[in-house]
């Protein structure tokens, strides 16, 4: 049967439909969970709904709406009668140095990361609370950690987010909701192109991280946001997990 883990888990995934948020979606439907995928890439949404069956519902939006969040979660409710897990997945940012980057660069950032990250938290409190408490699991960077540099407007969003998710998991372990974030170094879609294109900077790249690669998103990265979302890690909160093959170690 395998691993059932997340069985009758009540999903939203933000940026569900490819790269490491697709893993999640595939990882999560695979362990019992039955998932609303939040994205601006209808194809690839509607592909993984269609070969995830009944597991998956698809929903076009922009999840730096705060009306995208309300419909996730009314979508969630209306199809699997509640809500037990909220990842929050979804960014998109611009790479330029610092004092190239512009209000669109930040704007875009902030809206995509740190306010879909509130605004889809905010959403989802009242049925985490009616569903007697659950896990969010938000995202990180290793890259914020790093201080990488072009990524000024990416890595100070992401810390907001280590910074809002302790804060978060202070307040509401009342509802016994716990908030975690993961920081992943994965070797999505976008990542392999670039590896393609330059196999002498992806090999330098690796040689950094102790375990001398990239990870998969579906083997290395999405268990371990499914162990976060599911009732293993029940007594984990305000937590930053690195899922980076050792690159990063948090004192």
């Amino acid at each position: 049967m395998g691993d059932r883990s997340l069985e009758g888990k009540r999903t939203i995934v933000t940026g569900g439909a490819s790269g490491i948020g697709g893993a999640i979606t595939r990882v999560f439907a695979g362990r019992g969970a039955r998932v609303v995928v939040v994205d601006l890439q209808e194809e690839a949404g509607e592909k993984l709904a269609a070969d995830l069956g009944e597991a998956v519902v698809f929903l076009r939006g922009d999840v730096s709406d705060r009306a995208v969040a309300d419909a996730a979660v009314a979508r969630a409710v209306e199809h699997f009668g509640g809500l037990d897990v909220l990842v929050n997945n979804a960014s998109v940012s611009r790479q330029r140095p610092f004092e190239e980057q512009t209000d669109e660069d930040w704007d875009l950032a902030m809206g995509t990361s740190l306010y879909a990250t509130r605004n889809f938290m905010l959403a989802a409190l009242p049925e985490l609370k009616k569903a007697g408490g659950g896990s969010i699991v938000n995202f990180g960077s290793g890259a914020a950690l790093d201080g990488q540099p072009n990524q000024a407007s990416y890595a100070a969003t992401k810390e907001a987010i280590r910074g809002l998710s302790r804060v978060v998991a202070n307040e509401w372990a009342k509802h016994d909701i716990r908030v975690n974030v993961v920081c992943p170094m994965a070797l999505t879609e976008g990542v392999a192109r670039w590896a393609d294109a330059h196999p002498e900077q992806y090999e330098q790249s690796a040689a950094k991280v102790p375990l001398g690669r990239f990870g998969d998103p579906e083997r290395d990265v999405a268990p371990v946001v499914a162990f976060l979302a599911g009732d293993d890690a029940r007594y984990m909160t305000g937590q930053t997990v690195m899922a980076d093959g050792g690159a990063n170690k948090l004192r």
